[in-house]
């Protein structure tokens, strides 16, 4: 995966774990917000393919600006925003590419009691870890579309939402290289959330996501349903974040495939012990779409983070994850582990300086699939 990967915020603002970041300053463009910001930074990767054999190691020079553009009223709000993320691998030109992201978000308030949040995305990508072949990056850009309505106002006892999200993947490889990981997922969902106190809810949710292979004759056609209920708080005891709890199923539209079903569970929680000092934590257990020749992949994934403000100019970042990934349809299971820690220097509000360290390993039932990767980064992000 890349260093960097960007990705567009809330319209209503950061949060909380981006509050010591570069603060960057806007220009006004005829009522518009613009922001511009860059971000350049020098890395030594050591093995850039994830390989355990004939590994591949380069110098890697990034240089990625954004530009963001927002407007808000006392009933809505907007945000376009365009990252571009340029990657040149000294000593592998071919490995050389340059990642799109490009996002639109809204928020729309009717009325106290009626909101849509709605968005459109295209991202075009390629990733170099990993990939379907070794000689080549995975090339591949996604289509997407997605909005959310909430019926009950933010204080009242009881709210209901609908939301529906839309995901079109197509590859851009030569050949017929990841032809057949093509496809067009939409996904349906529906809550009910409870108000128990002034910061604490309930959640029950739906959701249903109908997956729809491109390539002629894929017997990977399937639908997902899931059904979770937890609790979602705000700010409590220094605490902030949400718990989902519950049941999938994955169902194949072909009779030749095993479908399958396990528990899923959604948690996110933040710990602010200090104004100074955040903690995080990230667990997620469900079905993804399988790859590798995997008819799907049951994926359980915990990400911990520490960020902490030594000074007014001096932060740190420290954060672990742990995935552990089944292959289900072939004899794989993948044990990914990753650790990465940063120092950031912030001699004015306009620009950041960070050194950074990143490991990486992954430890395969296939022995070809294990592999050791280290990545050491000097990067600087300015603004206005």
């Amino acid at each position: 995966m890349k260093l960097l990967r960007t990705s567009i915020a809330a319209v209503a603002g950061l949060s909380a774990l981006n509050c010591w970041a570069l603060d960057p300053q806007s220009i006004n463009l005829a009522g518009f917000e613009f922001t511009p910001s860059l971000l350049v930074r020098q890395s030594y990767d050591d093995n850039f393919r994830g390989l355990r054999e004939n590994v591949q190691s380069s110098w890697v020079t990034g240089i990625s600006p954004t530009l963001r553009l927002s407007a808000e009223d006392r009933n809505s709000a907007y945000l376009l925003q365009y990252s571009a993320v340029h990657d040149i691998f000294h000593s592998y030109s071919e490995a050389t590419n340059t990642d799109h992201f490009l996002d639109f978000k809204s928020i729309m308030e009717f009325t106290a009691r009626h909101r849509l949040d709605w968005g459109l995305g295209y991202h075009r990508v390629e990733e170099t870890v990993e990939t379907e072949t070794a000689t080549e990056n995975d090339k591949y850009s996604r289509s997407l579309a997605n909005a959310t309505y909430t019926f009950g106002a933010p204080s009242a006892r009881n709210q209901l939402r609908f939301g529906t999200h839309f995901e079109a993947r197509r590859y851009h490889n030569s050949g017929n290289i990841n032809a057949q990981q093509e496809r067009d997922s939409l996904e349906l969902s529906g809550g009910w959330y409870h108000r128990l106190g002034a910061r604490t809810r309930t959640i029950l949710e739906l959701r249903h996501t109908d997956h729809d292979y491109q390539q002629a004759g894929s017997f990977r056609d399937s639908t997902d349903l899931a059904a979770l209920t937890g609790l979602e708080w705000e700010a409590t005891a220094r605490t902030s974040g949400s718990a989902r709890f519950g049941y999938e199923r994955k169902d194949f539209d072909s009779n030749n495939l095993r479908d399958y079903s396990n528990p899923r569970w959604e948690v996110g929680v933040i710990w602010e012990p200090r104004s100074y000092s955040v903690f995080s934590l990230d667990t997620r257990q469900s079905f993804v779409e399988g790859d590798q020749g995997a008819t799907t992949i049951h994926d359980w994934t915990t990400i911990a983070g520490w960020r902490h403000d030594w000074t007014s100019r001096i932060s740190s970042n420290l954060d672990y994850r742990f995935s552990d990934r089944d292959y289900r349809g072939i004899d794989r299971d993948d044990e990914l582990t990753s650790y990465g820690l940063g120092l950031t220097y912030s001699p004015d509000r306009w620009i950041d300086l960070t050194l950074g360290y990143r490991r990486s390993h992954n430890d395969s039932t296939v022995r070809l699939e294990s592999y050791k990767r280290n990545i050491y980064v000097l990067s600087v992000n300015v603004s206005l």
